[in-house]
């Protein structure tokens, strides 16, 4: 499968980048399958550079903070007003509460919601979609957060989602081809718990879990991503780079 990061600011929009959003495509019974991990703020624009927008099979979200989910709204406009008319459901899959909270986040009455244009799910097992397997792994965040194994083709991508250092994360991304994880904090800051991960969080984790290849995703504006960088390579002696609009990885 083919990774594009479509967004990689941590937290809000970045000047070089769109919050969280990233493409997964795979050939399956004669063509190209592509859903997303997560579709934050101002993602939904810069996806169609990548792919049309309308040609995505699934959504699937880490967790229901704005940076990771809200461009959903924009997706609802999209696909529910478009000139060649309202479009089919697709699945979403997200926590608990996920078609709720994008309801409020448009202002839109609970029932219907966004319910004719996306076809809501709540993470219960593993996912079967065209040549995908996703499974939700509960992390450790302020509210509900996974994060998502995906494999295609014999070949694993992980992505953290938004989480401070657990076992469980440790244990998805164990042997992964690829981990893609969240470096929001920097060592030596003054860091809440469980919240987010620091660039030497992911270097260990990395160690741990015996990974292929580490991507640093989720740095927020203000901190400079070299750090980040700087502080994965000292807990981990594999390959190592930093996300990038644009940038894409065959897993």
């Amino acid at each position: 499968m083919r990774l594009t990061i479509v967004g990689c600011s941590g937290s809000y929009p970045g000047p070089e980048s769109a919050a969280s959003c990233y493409l997964l495509e795979a050939e399956h019974d004669g063509r190209t399958w592509r859903i997303l991990l997560d579709l934050g703020n101002g993602a939904l624009g810069q996806l169609h550079r990548y792919a049309d927008p309308l040609g995505i099979d699934a959504v699937f979200v880490s967790h229901l903070h704005a940076d990771h989910c809200l461009d959903l709204c924009g997706y609802y406009v999209m696909r529910k007003y478009h000139p060649t008319g309202p479009q089919p459901r697709i699945p979403v899959w997200g926590p608990v509460g996920t078609a709720e909270r994008m309801a409020r986040a448009y202002d839109l009455p609970v029932d219907p919601g966004m319910t004719e244009e996306f076809a809501f799910e709540e993470y219960d097992g593993p996912v079967e979609l065209g040549p995908f397997r996703i499974e939700a792994h509960q992390v450790v965040h302020p509210v509900t957060a996974f994060a998502l194994k995906v494999t295609a083709g014999g070949r694993t991508l992980v992505y953290s989602g938004d989480t401070g250092p657990c076992a469980a994360l440790d244990d998805v991304a164990a042997g992964a081809h690829l981990l893609l994880a969240e470096a929001s904090f920097r060592t030596g800051d003054d860091n809440p718990p469980d919240l987010h991960l620091t660039g030497a969080d992911c270097g260990r984790t990395a160690s741990v879990a015996g990974v292929e290849r580490l991507v640093l995703t989720h740095v927020p504006p203000w901190h400079d991503a070299a750090d980040a960088e700087a502080e994965a390579r000292a807990e981990w002696v594999g390959p190592v780079e930093l996300a990038r609009a644009g940038a894409t990885y065959d897993v």
